[in-house]
């Protein structure tokens, strides 16, 4: 059996500005990753990818080489667009671990393991973008496990960055194809190949919410891949509806014991508008929170039914009917009124 360990994305050197914190859990993900790599047992590693943002420090790449270091296993790069190699490229410049295997080729070349019988196939961008690298290719020879380590985009047909494609996933007949560059975790199986993308290692904004990680991938039989959830704070872009108490609004999705994590906290519904001042105060364990209001003051749903215009007929037709309906239609009538009422007035209309 084959143990291999996938992560992809670090952004090492993003620069947060205002956030120094966030700079210094993201300079930890290296070593989580060698500790995962040592606890798990994984005979090699495959890293996808964008592992700095762009303008390197002398500090992450020495942190990144100590942990592939401490990794004691062969670990195989794949330069991706924010990493790219070229001109002041840390990976043409800088002498890595004896362990360490850049693929530093414009095209598909190949490693052999032959200790463990794995044959690993990777390329490098030389620039932001990439052709497919995958066109034509199909893994060759007589290794047990075949894999290759790329940062392409599974998304897009037309992607700037090394689009691939479920044909040419299915025509390589590799083992398993390790992917990053999609910063939100995701897989598919094409043929006897499976395809699969880390999301990236930390979030650094709301557009990278919930937990991050890595993955566990087992090579016997088909491949199997398990996400494994890496330490470090993780932002989460929440939305709850204020039903007269807000305070009880936001326990409805807040944790109860406040944590390192970001929030960003979306209040809705008709109310009074809440004091955010006052309700950071209540929370203020939680020392990243940020709390947008989205209420809306109460609309009087029957204020015209009865006038004696359109708007006033309208209204009075479905009030009438109300009296006459059961629960359910009752509660379509008075959804029907109160998105008329907010169309009406020019409120942004938010369907339950």
């Amino acid at each position: 059996m084959m143990k291999l360990l996938h992560a992809a994305d670090l952004h090492l050197d993003t620069p947060f500005s205002d956030t120094p914190e966030l700079k210094q859990a993201l300079l930890s993900v290296p070593g989580q990753l060698a500790r995962l790599c040592r606890a798990e047992g994984c005979q090699a590693v495959l890293l996808s990818g964008d592992l700095f943002d762009g303008p390197w420090s002398r500090e992450s790449v020495q942190t990144l080489k100590d942990a592939m270091e401490d990794m004691a296993v062969p670990v195989f790069v794949s330069p991706g667009n924010h990493d790219h190699l070229g001109a002041g490229s840390p990976y043409t410049g800088t002498r890595w671990p004896g362990n360490v295997h850049i693929f530093e080729s414009p095209t598909v070349t190949a490693v052999e393991v032959e200790r463990l019988g794995l044959k690993v196939y990777g390329a490098g961008y030389h620039g932001i973008d990439c052709p497919p690298l995958l066109e034509g290719f199909r893994a060759e020879g007589d290794a047990l496990y075949h894999v290759a380590v790329l940062h392409g985009d599974p998304g897009q047909v037309g992607s700037p960055y090394c689009p691939v494609t479920a044909v040419q996933v299915r025509e390589s007949a590799l083992d398993y194809l390790a992917l990053g560059h999609i910063h939100k975790g995701g897989h598919f199986r094409a043929g006897q190949t499976l395809c699969a993308w880390p999301g990236c290692a930390m979030g650094r904004g709301w557009d990278e919410t919930g937990e991050k990680g890595a993955l566990i991938v087992t090579l016997d039989g088909p491949a199997q891949i398990r996400t494994v959830t890496l330490e470090g704070p993780r932002f989460h872009a929440l939305r709850t509806v204020v039903e007269g108490d807000p305070v009880a609004a936001l326990e409805r999705v807040l944790p109860p014991v406040p944590n390192g994590d970001y929030y960003r906290i979306e209040l809705t519904g008709e109310t009074e508008r809440p004091d955010l001042v006052a309700l950071r105060q209540v929370f203020r364990g939680f020392a990243h929170l940020e709390l947008v209001d989205r209420t809306t003051v109460p609309v009087d749903l029957w204020g015209s039914a009865g006038e004696d215009t359109l708007e006033g007929t309208y209204f009075q037709i479905l009030r009438s009917a109300m009296e006459h309906a059961g629960t359910e239609e009752r509660k379509t009538l008075e959804l029907a009124a109160r998105i008329s009422r907010q169309i009406l007035e020019g409120r942004e209309v938010e369907l339950p």
